[in-house]
């Protein structure tokens, strides 16, 4: 009799021993103050972007840079339609923090020019997610649209001469031939193509535009990313003749370094 009543006395022991034990911390078992939500599970804010503004489109570019990209201003006589000339016009807006651009457009007596600067501050609204990591992936987009050749592979690299990224054999002038190379067979330095000069990434587009029988337009277009700001440079001209093609070097020079002094502004 004593033997059974004993029995039941140590079983009862151990199941108190046993409820003890269970979701002990020793066992990684949750303990009785643990919260799911609590402040050492929370993820971390993601960083801001480096800008919480954008500058003044149409009064970013110096008067002197203007009159490289747009040789019709000095041309200009009066000195009303001149000043008109060096303000631009503001783009349209929605949201001026978010978002700005400025456009130009001279005339003069060889071609028309078209300038426009745009800035875009990326803002994230993810937690998560960064606004630099947010402004990378729309830049990637914006590349990924421009639908850049794939860069040239060097002799030294395939063991073989290479031509360049789409251009043609039989389209590339000879030793024999003028220096002036056609728009199918630009050199491959001209070849829209990514920068690596500038911001934290960048790219060049160039594209040639014919419409009918009206001179062919050329557009280069320049754009780049600083932290959460896209800058974008488009440079355009139209000569007044019919079968001048613009100079593709001279183009790209003059809006990279454009691209280049608003990058510098920028980190100012």
């Amino acid at each position: 009799m004593q033997r059974k009543a004993y029995v039941p006395g140590v079983a009862a022991l151990l199941a108190a021993v046993l409820a003890g034990c269970t979701g002990s911390s020793d066992d990684g078992g949750q303990s009785d103050n643990s919260n799911p939500g609590s402040a050492g599970t929370a993820t971390q804010a993601a960083q801001p972007g480096k800008y919480a503004t954008l500058p003044e489109p149409c009064g970013v570019v110096e008067n002197a840079t203007l009159d490289q990209l747009l040789p019709g201003i000095e041309e200009m006589t009066d000195e009303a339609q001149r000043e008109k000339a060096y303000a631009g016009e503001a783009t349209l807006t929605y949201d001026t923090d978010r978002k700005v651009g400025c456009r130009w457009k001279v005339e003069s007596a060889e071609a028309t020019d078209h300038l426009l600067v745009d800035f875009e501050r990326v803002v994230s609204y993810d937690n998560a997610v960064s606004d630099d990591t947010q402004a990378e992936e729309l830049f990637a987009e914006k590349r990924e649209a421009a639908h850049l050749p794939e860069p040239a592979v060097t002799a030294s690299e395939s063991g073989t001469p290479s031509i360049g990224p789409s251009a043609n054999p039989s389209s590339s002038p000879s030793s024999g031939s003028s220096a002036t190379v056609s728009p199918s067979a630009a050199p491959s330095d001209l070849q829209p193509r990514l920068l690596e000069d500038l911001g934290e990434e960048a790219f060049l587009d160039d594209e040639l535009n014919s419409s009918g029988s009206t001179a062919e337009q050329r557009t280069v277009t320049v754009a780049f990313r600083t932290s959460n700001v896209i800058v974008t440079v488009e440079y355009a001209e139209q000569p007044v003749t019919v079968g001048v093609v613009p100079d593709s070097k001279e183009l790209q020079d003059r809006a990279r370094k454009l691209a280049s002094e608003l990058a510098d502004s920028l980190s100012g």
